[in-house]
């Protein structure tokens, strides 16, 4: 329950934040993902 609670405000965070292209998009997901994998 937690992991779902830390990657849903990574995920609010970055939509947010407002990426300009879908590039972005894609780069902050793999971020977020391997940031998360790094918590745990």
């Amino acid at each position: 329950m937690r992991r779902a609670t830390i990657a849903a405000l990574f995920m609010a965070t970055i939509v947010l934040s407002g990426c300009n292209t879908v590039r972005g998009v894609g780069d902050d997901l793999k971020s977020v993902a391997n940031t998360v994998d790094d918590a745990t």
